[in-house]
C-alpha cells in the first residue's frame, strides 16, 4: 500500500487524503466526546466530574502530539507519521467501547489527542506545497474541511448509533475511521512531486527584519492561542448545556450539535474564500468579532431556535480559523515549506497548551459552579477579547515597521507575499 518515492497523485487525491486525516484525527477523535458526554453520564459510565475531566484528556494528548510531531516526522517521515496517526486514532476510538475504568478511558482519549496533534502539525506541510500557489486559502480550507465533516458526523451518526447502545456507537465510529484511513493510505503526495518554489520566495524575503517579524509572529501565535481558548466552552459543553442545562433532553441536544456540525462544514472553505478576497489578517479580525457576538447572545438567550442558529455560527469557528491562521503563519514566515512547518508547529503547540490548560480549568469551574454553563461561555467571550487586543498589537508592530522601512524594501516584501 506504499507510495513510491517518485509517484505523483492528482491534487484532489492529495486534498482528500489531508481531509480524511483531519476528519479522523481531529474532527472525529476530538469532537466525538461532546455529544456523547450526557449519555456517558446518564448511563453510569462516569460521574459528571469524571466525565468533564475525561473531556480534557484528548486536549492533553493533543499537546503531547504537537510537541512530538516534528521528531516523529523526522523519524518516520510525514507519510508514515500521518498514516499511523490515523491508525492510532482509529484504535483509540475502538478501545473506548469498553468502559474498563476511568484510567483506561483517559489513556485512550490521551492517545487519540496525540494522534490529532501530529496530524494537525504535519498535514498542511504534507499537502499544500504540492498544490498550486493560487487560492492557497481555499486549498487550506479544503484540507481542513475534514475537521468540519468530522464534527458533523458526530452530530448525525451518533444519535443513530446510540439507538443500539454506547458500545455499538464507539465501534461504528471506529469502523468509519478505519475506512477513511484505508482510503487515504495511498493518496498522500510524496516530496519528489513538490514544486520547488521555496527558494524563490525565500530570496524575495531576505530584506525583512527578523526582529520585527519574530515579534509579529509571536503576537499572532498568542492571538491564535486565545481564540482556541474561546472555543473550549462550547466545544465541550454545548450539548450538555442544551440537554441538561436547559432541560431539552438528549434529542434536542444532538440536534443542536448537528447544526453546529453544519456550521463546521461551511467554516473552512468559507473562511478560506474570505481570506483569498480580503486577506488573512482582516478575516481573522472579522470572524473573531462575529464569534464574540455569538457567544454574548448565547449567554443571554433561552430559546432553542436562536441557540440553534448561534450554534451554526459558533460551529464554523473551530475548523474555520485553522486554515486562516495557517495562511497567516505562512505569510509571516515565507522561507520554505520546512520553516513554515516549524512555525505552524509552534502555533499548534501554543494552541494545544492553552486548549489543555483551559479545558481542565473550565472543567474545574464547571464542577465548582455546580454546572454553570453560561459562566464558561462568558469566559469564552473574554478570551476572544484578549485575542483581538493581541491582534491590535500585531497590527501596530506591522505599521511601525512599515513606516521605518524603505519603500523599495516594502515592495520586495509585497512581492514575496
Amino acid at each position: 500500500m506504499s507510495v513510491s518515492s517518485t509517484a505523483q497523485v492528482p491534487p484532489w487525491r492529495a486534498i482528500s487524503a489531508g481531509a480524511s486525516a483531519s476528519f479522523v484525527g481531529i474532527g472525529l477523535a476530538r469532537f466525538v466526546y461532546t455529544p456523547l458526554l450526557p449519555e456517558l453520564i446518564r448511563d453510569g459510565w462516569f460521574s459528571q466530574t469524571a466525565g468533564a475531566y475525561l473531556g480534557a484528556a484528548n486536549l492533553a494528548g493533543y499537546l503531547i502530539g504537537a510537541l512530538a510531531a516534528r521528531r516523529v516526522s523526522r523519524r518516520l517521515g510525514d507519510l508514515r507519521a500521518l498514516r499511523w496517526s490515523m491508525v492510532l486514532a482509529t484504535v483509540s476510538i475502538l478501545a473506548c467501547c469498553v468502559p474498563v475504568s476511568v484510567t483506561w478511558f483517559f489513556l485512550w482519549r490521551l492517545a487519540s489527542g496525540l494522534a490529532g496533534g501530529v496530524i494537525m502539525v504535519r498535514v498542511a506541510g504534507a499537502v499544500l506545497p504540492h498544490l498550486p500557489d493560487r487560492r492557497r486559502g481555499l486549498a487550506g480550507g479544503a484540507v481542513f474541511l475534514g475537521l468540519g465533516l468530522g464534527i458533523a458526523a458526530t452530530g448525525t451518526l451518533i444519535p443513530l448509533l446510540l439507538d443500539h447502545g454506547l458500545r455499538v456507537t464507539w465501534i461504528g465510529l471506529a469502523i468509519l475511521c478505519a475506512v477513511l484511513t484505508a482510503f487515504s493510505w495511498s493518496g498522500w503526495p510524496t516530496p519528489a512531486s513538490a514544486p520547488s518554489t521555496a527558494p524563490r520566495v525565500a530570496s524575495l524575503r531576505k530584506p525583512v527584519r527578523r526582529g520585527t517579524g519574530s515579534l509579529e509572529l509571536n503576537l499572532a501565535l498568542g492571538e491564535y492561542g486565545m481564540l482556541c481558548v474561546s472555543l473550549v466552552p462550547t466545544m465541550e459543553f454545548l450539548v450538555d448545556f442544551v440537554s441538561r442545562g436547559l432541560g431539552e433532553g438528549a434529542g434536542r441536544g444532538s440536534l443542536v450539535w448537528i447544526v453546529y456540525g453544519l456550521g463546521a462544514i461551511a467554516g473552512p472553505t468559507t473562511y478560506g474564500l474570505l481570506a483569498d478576497r480580503i486577506g488573512f489578517p482582516a478575516t481573522i479580525r472579522l470572524t473573531s468579532v462575529v464569534q464574540a457576538a455569538a457567544l454574548v447572545v448565547l449567554c443571554t438567550t433561552h430559546g432553542l431556535l436562536p441557540i440553534m442558529l448561534l450554534s451554526a455560527v459558533i460551529g464554523s469557528f473551530p475548523p474555520g480559523i485553522v486554515p486562516v491562521f495557517l495562511g497567516r503563519v505562512h505569510q509571516l514566515v515565507p522561507r520554505g515549506p520546512e520553516t513554515q512547518a516549524a512555525a505552524w508547529g509552534r502555533a499548534t503547540i501554543v494552541s494545544a497548551l492553552l486548549l489543555a490548560l483551559s479545558s481542565y480549568g473550565f472543567s474545574y469551574l464547571f464542577d465548582r459552579s455546580d454546572g454553570d454553563h453560561r459562566l464558561l461561555f462568558t469566559l469564552g467571550v473574554a478570551a476572544v477579547a484578549v485575542g483581538l487586543l493581541l491582534d491590535g498589537a500585531c497590527h501596530l508592530v506591522r505599521s511601525r515597521a512599515s513606516a521605518r522601512r524603505p519603500d523599495t524594501e516594502q515592495a520586495v516584501e509585497v512581492a514575496g507575499r
